[in-house]
């Protein structure tokens, strides 16, 4: 990716006193040390900045893309940005907002997980000015006799009254003692790359206060602290690579669009701030339209799934997208696009549904199809078991179309 296709967040006519404050303030939950990071930015020292990402999935989503946003607003700011890819956490787990033990992952799962990491951030970050880790390089060479000394630093109360611990023990669930270590891995990856600043999302908060406890151990000041708001998904629950209900990096632009437009309309500033860089004036000119009534949402929610989508893909890909949307959603046509699949013999819809991938099971599809959101040739399907014409054009709900030839 061009580095102009991740536009530069701030304009020819922002100071820098006002880069800082939109730095420190957009999209942020909690700063820690806000102060003096102020002070650091202002004299243009090149604060050392971490984040940290593990890939237990193979995918980035729009969650990763906020916080690797921001991460590329401190490289514009001069500073020394250091990504770390948690290959080595990432098969412990980290179990900050889970209510349940999250397994651990093979070296090989990982592996396998990691490999566009580097290509999906670089749609945002500017890659060749990052500093990239894999934080096993210096885990993996740990001795017990240090890891002891690093744990003796922390009590058992202060991992115990985090609250989805807490909230485990009181309902009589396992915790492995390995959960307790995660915090410890992530707090030891700020002392080796020497962090003047960590960015993370607001569940992230303990690991990266346990990264200050670690550096004041081993000598070093501790961190300065930048946390940003969780980003609800289309559902309005938090995006979650276990929860399945990404806005992936990787997503087509026409099908990022669309998950995009399915937002709740009282989410829609907060994307605005957190993964677009459209000026903040001009978002909250946005927000009070919104409450005053006299833009509507829709409106100013197609800006913000172009914005988005123009941020990951480029200008031109989000005009198509845009343009692709209206047509198919607002004036009820066909997609330019659809894809054929091509089935042999005589097949069920319910059995089709799945090989095209509009459904990941048998069940599934006939959920889809008694919630009457199938059709084929635009005739919505009641029969789950209806044979599939040759030449049909299958639609599920208003978005997704397949052609199938035999």
């Amino acid at each position: 990716m061009s580095d102009s296709r991740a536009q530069t967040k701030y304009d020819i006519f922002m100071t820098t006193e006002a880069q800082i404050t939109d730095f420190l303030t957009r999209g942020v939950a909690e700063v820690i040390g806000g102060e003096h990071l102020a002070k650091q930015l202002k004299a243009g020292e090149a604060i050392i900045v971490k984040l940290g990402i593990d890939p237990t999935s193979p995918h980035l989503h729009l969650g990763h893309a906020a916080v690797l946003l921001k991460l590329r607003d401190a490289q514009e700011l001069g500073c020394k940005v250091h990504f770390v890819i948690g290959d080595f956490t990432a098969e412990i787990g980290d179990t900050s907002d889970k209510e349940s033990e999250r397994p651990m992952l093979s070296t090989r799962e990982v592996k396998a997980n990691l490999k566009s990491y580097l290509l999906q951030a670089g749609k945002i970050l500017i890659s060749r000015k990052a500093k990239i880790h894999y934080n096993s390089r210096w885990l993996k060479k740990l001795s017990y006799r240090e890891i002891l000394a690093q744990a003796n630093v922390f009590s058992l109360h202060q991992f115990t009254e985090r609250v989805n611990i807490k909230r485990r023990l009181d309902a009589g669930k396992r915790i492995s003692l390995r959960e307790l270590m995660y915090p410890l891995m992530q707090g030891y990856d700020s002392v080796m790359i020497g962090a003047g600043l960590e960015l993370g999302a607001t569940d992230q908060k303990f690991n990266i206060l346990a990264g200050r406890t670690l550096q004041e151990h081993y000598k070093q000041r501790p961190q300065g602290v930048l946390l940003l708001d969780l980003l609800p998904s289309t559902d309005g629950t938090k995006m979650s690579k276990s929860k399945g209900n990404t806005i992936n990096v990787l997503d087509e632009p026409n099908d990022m669009f669309g998950k995009l437009m399915r937002v709740h309309d009282e989410h829609i500033v907060q994307y605005l701030y957190a993964v677009t860089r459209v000026p903040t004036a001009t978002v909250r000119m946005y927000q009070e339209a919104l409450v005053d009534g006299s833009k509507g949402p829709r409106d100013i929610k197609m800006k913000m799934a172009h914005a988005v989508t123009a941020l990951i893909h480029g200008a031109p890909a989000a005009d198509k997208a845009a343009s692709e949307f209206v047509r198919v959603f607002s004036e009820k046509e066909k997609p330019e696009e659809i894809v054929v699949f091509t089935i042999v013999g005589a097949r069920a819809i319910s059995s089709v549904l799945v090989e095209i991938k509009f459904a990941a099971s048998k069940s599934e599809a006939r959920r889809l199809i008694e919630q009457q959101g199938v059709k084929i040739n635009d005739v919505m399907v009641t029969d789950p078991e209806m044979e599939v014409p040759n030449g049909a054009l299958i639609q599920k709900g208003k978005r997704f179309f397949a052609r199938i030839t035999k």
